[in-house]
């Protein structure tokens, strides 16, 4: 049987006592959609915010026992063969790569590493022009507390970004970010001394910290992404001096740094860090070789610079009919209501409008993992649970609060379901929405299944309501065969 997919205008539902005491929290800690009018940003606009607040990234490596390069990030296709099934198997070979770039031509110098974040920018108007900006850190493999390797998708960045009135670093301001610590989406709020930016004229960067490929250390590994504690004037010192390479970190002390990822599209950035683009011809310089417990000066941290990719790229790979049993299995199938077809840069239509049903789990070629990629994480839909405190060992990853706007059991703060928002009375337990997304105050809640925050209601992510929903858009020019930093 066809779902119903008829839209229904979104309708007000009361929860009694807490009902009242949600929606009166909401009044007082988030503007209203009354005081708004809308107007839209520009596709460059949109791609200078992306770049504006790309945060840097400081990384532990561990690269030393001939794992030099293990830790780069990279892109999905970094071996050119259109297939992520792979991806793990042919990333254990980065340090032939790096060693065969010393000599000249090699069976490796097609591939393109070209350390990428995966990008999405969410806008909306909410008492005035608001981004949900969301970098993705990707990582082709790492190493868990068994021992076995990983194919790695986990790590995100996000900002909410408000007051918005034009060009980026023209007034507006960043309510919190989240950072994902495995399963766990730990908050900082605006003010809080964790939450430290490297603030350009081309660009204001959140500094994050990110741990080592393999899970050596018992506390902060696999690739995990912290708060640096530090403000930027710290690194800068030390950089000027030649220091040590380390940074504080949210809840853990101090780590070490042997890789600084900085996003190419902020020249000051660029500039500061003296980063430089990864490529074949590059590879052996960029390539730490020191174990995680190493502190080293900042002349021997590897500065790299990354490129911001689409989200959109990737959610096709994942579609019945786009090819998806080259990547992913035929299992847990999500299936999603689509108002409009998801197009490439070039207007061309890649998934088709309507009820389409897309494959989240990984096709590991070499049978070792089955996690799930973009289509099926929480941050993609809003619905995660947020954490004040990050923690090394587990909790954190609570599925209630998804599983509740999934079944429209639970009302916002605002008293919307997750149907009465969007008008589709019957997507409850049956499928998403498109543009269902849930939007975070950015403070916690101690009950399991709520948060604090709103639906995104009706049409808001139409031109005419000065919205964009930019999950599903591709903005920047794929570059397909190029090195890091070229055009």
């Amino acid at each position: 049987m066809t779902p119903d997919t008829t839209r229904r205008a979104p309708m007000f539902r009361g929860l009694g006592l807490y009902g009242v005491l949600a929606l009166t929290f909401a009044a007082l800690c988030w503007p209203t959609q009354a005081h708004a009018q809308a107007w839209s940003l520009t596709s460059a606009q949109r791609q200078a915010f992306l770049q504006y607040y790309a945060p840097v990234i400081l990384k532990r490596g561990n690269g030393n026992d001939g794992r030099h390069g293990y830790d780069w990030v990279t892109n999905f296709d970094f071996d050119r063969d259109g297939n992520f099934s792979n991806n793990k198997l042919n990333w254990k070979q980065i340090p032939q790569y790096v060693d065969a770039s010393r000599t000249g031509p090699s069976a490796y110098d097609g591939w393109r590493i070209r350390p990428t974040l995966y990008t999405s920018l969410i806008e909306f108007m909410d008492g005035g022009k608001n981004l949900v900006l969301i970098y993705h850190v990707y990582h082709a493999l790492d190493k868990n507390a068994a021992g076995d390797y990983q194919l790695h998708d986990w790590e995100r960045v996000e900002l909410l970004v408000q007051n918005v009135v034009g060009n980026p670093g023209s007034g507006e301001s960043v309510a919190y970010g989240v950072v994902t610590q495995h399963k766990r989406n730990v908050v900082r709020r605006a003010g809080h001394v964790d939450l430290n930016f490297m603030q350009t004229a081309t660009g204001k960067h959140l500094l994050i910290w990110q741990a080592e490929w393999s899970d050596k250390l018992a506390a902060a590994h696999g690739q995990e992404l912290r708060f640096c504690t530090d403000p930027y004037s710290f690194f800068a010192g030390r950089m000027a001096s030649a220091g040590k390479a380390e940074a504080g970190v949210n809840n853990d002390g101090r780590k070490n740094v042997h890789y600084a990822f900085v996003p190419e599209g902020s020249a000051d950035a660029v500039a500061a860090f003296g980063a430089r683009a990864l490529t074949y011809a590059t590879a052996d310089a960029l390539a730490s070789r020191y174990d995680n417990g190493k502190t080293v000066t900042w002349p021997n941290v590897k500065r790299i610079t990354y490129e911001l990719q689409d989200l959109a790229d990737i959610l096709p790979t994942h579609w019945q009919y786009g090819g998806y049993t080259t990547h992913w299995k035929d299992t847990s199938p999500i299936d999603f209501w689509l108002e409009s077809a998801i197009v490439n840069e070039a207007g061309q239509a890649e998934v088709s409008a309507g009820m389409q049903r897309f494959f989240p789990q990984t096709r590991d070629i070499e049978n070792e993992d089955d996690r799930e990629g973009y289509i099926a994480k929480k941050w993609l839909l809003g619905t995660f649970e947020l954490n004040d405190s990050a923690s090394d060992f587990g909790g954190g990853g609570s599925n209630a609060f998804h599983d509740n706007a999934y079944a429209s059991s639970v009302a916002d703060s605002r008293g919307q379901t997750r149907a009465s928002a969007s008008g589709y009375g019957t997507s409850p337990g049956s499928f998403w929405w498109q543009h269902d997304y849930f939007v975070h105050t950015g403070f916690t809640d101690s009950k399991d299944g709520v948060e604090h925050g709103f639906w995104l209601p009706g049409a808001w992510y139409s031109p005419t309501s000065g919205g964009f929903d930019g999950r599903w858009v591709q903005l920047f020019e794929d570059r397909p065969g190029l090195e890091s930093g070229q055009r």
